[in-house]
């Protein structure tokens, strides 16, 4: 069973970061300036455009050592899509492509603090792709990392302990806090991006998986 007693790799969110990029960055650049004002499920009252001017300056804040009070609050996250938002879609990859290369050692010298915020981008990447209806949404390359990098962060969390047996992974994964407080863990059974759509708060449609002694929205890591 795969669990967090193994160090933290600093490399990793980086290396989640780079994957990702090499995937999106390209998929960005070959749609038109259309596909970029499509809504996103995701994040309701978001377009794409808007998830990647937050990502960008959001990832931009990690390279810069920007973290005034307030960072990363909705009315920030508000405030940095307003601030790009008479950028050409073309200036907001750019960016965006700079910060998914660049904050990866800034990641790693913060000694886990900021790991969260590649799983995020991760997540957001995934809301993009699946607009644009490209494969890969919440799995393709990066999807050991960032299982990898879910389990460090609910297990630092302390978050609800969680059983999972995925279709897709040859492991079963203990997520959440090291021991329940009362009674065995929660259980899931179903495939990897699923659980990270419950983790990520994420629109799940259909069954396909089975979730026992603990609610969907008890998983969110996010909200």
């Amino acid at each position: 069973m795969t669990d967090v007693q193994e160090a933290r790799d600093p490399e990793l969110p980086g290396r989640l970061l780079a994957v990702e990029r090499d995937a999106l960055i390209p998929l960005l650049r070959s749609r038109p300036d259309a596909d970029f004002a499509l809504p996103t499920a995701a994040c309701p009252g978001w377009s794409v455009r808007d998830v990647l001017a937050h990502c960008s300056a959001a990832l931009m804040r990690v390279v810069e050592s920007r973290f005034e009070r307030g960072v990363f609050s909705p009315e920030s996250n508000d405030r940095d899509i307003a601030e790009r938002a008479a950028w050409p879609n073309a200036r907001v990859v750019d960016e965006l492509e700079r910060g998914m290369t660049e904050a990866g050692p800034v990641i790693a010298e913060a000694g886990g603090v900021l790991d969260m915020v590649a799983l995020g981008e991760w997540v957001h990447a995934g809301d993009v792709r699946e607009v644009l209806g490209a494969p890969g949404a919440y799995a393709g390359a990066g999807l050991p990392d960032a299982l990898t990098l879910l389990v460090r962060v609910t297990r630092e969390k302390e978050h609800l302990p969680l059983h999972a047996d995925l279709d897709d992974v040859d492991e079963p994964l203990r997520l959440g806090a090291a021991a329940a407080p009362a009674g065995p863990p929660a259980r899931y059974i179903g495939d990897a991006p699923t659980l990270v759509r419950l983790y990520a708060g994420r629109p799940v449609s259909g069954g396909g998986y089975e979730l026992a002694g603990a609610r969907e929205g008890e998983l969110n890591i996010f909200g």
